[in-house]
C-alpha cells in the first residue's frame, strides 16, 4: 500500500509541475446590443436568449484563441449580429426557421496586442456566410450557432493562420 501512495504522490508531483496549456486572453464587448439585426429567440425569454448566446460566442471566440500565443491579447468589440434564420410565428410558437436566405452575419472590430499591450493587428470586420447552407460536412451539425461558429471559424483561419502556435 505504500509503494501505491509513494507512486500517487509523485504523479501528483509531476502533474502539479507540468504547465498547463496556455492561450491568448480574449475580452469581449458587445456594443449597443440592442440593436443588433438579429438575435431574437423563438420560444425562450428574449434576454435569456441573448446572454445565453452571447456566452456561447465568448466561449468559442477563448476556444479560437487556444491557438495563440500566450502573451498575446485578443479584445473584440461586437456591433452587430444577425444569427442565420429568422424568428416568425409557426402557428402559436414562434420558431427560427433556417432559409439560405437568411445567412448569418456578424460585424465587429479587434486588436491583437502583444504583452507589452502593443498592436499587433487591427481591423473592422463585416462578416457573412451567404452560402452557409451549402458548406458539406457542417462542423458544428448538432449544436447551437453553428453555421455562425463555422463562419468565424473559417474568418480566424484566413487572418491569423500566420500567428498561431506551432
Amino acid at each position: 500500500m505504500t509503494k501505491f501512495i509513494t507512486c500517487l504522490l509523485s504523479l501528483a508531483i509531476v502533474i502539479s509541475q507540468t504547465p498547463a496549456v496556455q492561450a491568448a486572453q480574449v475580452e469581449v464587448k458587445w456594443t449597443n446590443p440592442d440593436k443588433y439585426t438579429d438575435v431574437d429567440a423563438g420560444e425562450e425569454h428574449r434576454q435569456h436568449f441573448k446572454d445565453r448566446t452571447f456566452k456561447a460566442f465568448e466561449k468559442h471566440f477563448a476556444k479560437l484563441a487556444e491557438s495563440l500565443p500566450e502573451n498575446q491579447k485578443l479584445i473584440f468589440d461586437i456591433t452587430n449580429v444577425d444569427l442565420a434564420g429568422d424568428v416568425n410565428f409557426g402557428g402559436i410558437k414562434r420558431i427560427r426557421i433556417v432559409k439560405d436566405l437568411f445567412f448569418p452575419r456578424m460585424e465587429f472590430s479587434y486588436q491583437l496586442l502583444n504583452a507589452d499591450n502593443s498592436v499587433i493587428k487591427s481591423e473592422e470586420v463585416s462578416l457573412k456566410d451567404m452560402g452557409f447552407m451549402m458548406h458539406s460536412g457542417l462542423r458544428y451539425r448538432n449544436q447551437t450557432l453553428g453555421y455562425e461558429k463555422a463562419m468565424l471559424d473559417d474568418w480566424f483561419k484566413k487572418n491569423f493562420e500566420n500567428d498561431m502556435v506551432k
